[in-house]
């Protein structure tokens, strides 16, 4: 299913799609790369192809895992700062940070299965919203991030 598969259902079954249409999004812009080419940086920052999965990964489990599941990011291992979240290790391999972003992606749906969208989400160190607001904000990074995924991508081709 993706989101022109559901353009006059509910508002919960929409958000899911699109969510689900940029989880797969990012994660094919490693289709078919070296390990080299994933980790390569084309820009002054941290940010790699490979780096901005484990970001996006990051940013999912502190929406879902911290603010709406409750567990604060410390128990849970995470980087306690976004610009951290980008830093690879010498073990995160294209495999490796897939398989963590699909096991994120696995317990957001398990955490949100059933919530209304209405449900206060109160785990967030900035204070409380709704799990609606908490699908916004996952949407407008993964987008943000797929964008950036894009360019990275066609000059790592180009290169």
């Amino acid at each position: 299913m993706n989101a022109f598969d559901v353009p006059l259902d509910d508002e919960r079954t929409q958000l899911d799609a699109f969510v689900e249409d940029y989880r797969r999004a990012i994660e094919a812009t490693l289709d078919g790369l070296t390990e080299e080419q994933a980790r390569r940086r084309l820009v002054p920052s941290a940010t790699t192809l490979l780096g901005l999965l484990k970001h996006v990964t990051w940013m999912q489990r502190v929406w879902f895992e911290e603010c709406v599941g409750g567990t604060p990011r410390r128990e849970l291992g995470l980087a306690l700062g976004p610009d951290e979240s980008f830093r690879l290790d010498d073990g995160d391999t294209v495999a490796s940070v897939t398989a963590a972003h699909r096991e994120a992606c696995a317990t957001a749906r398990a955490i949100v299965a059933g919530l209304p969208l209405d449900t206060p989400a109160t785990g967030h160190r900035m204070g409380p919203r709704t799990l609606r607001w908490v699908y916004l904000q996952v949407l407008r990074e993964l987008a943000h991030h797929c964008g950036h995924a894009d360019i990275l991508r066609e000059q790592v081709l180009a290169g």
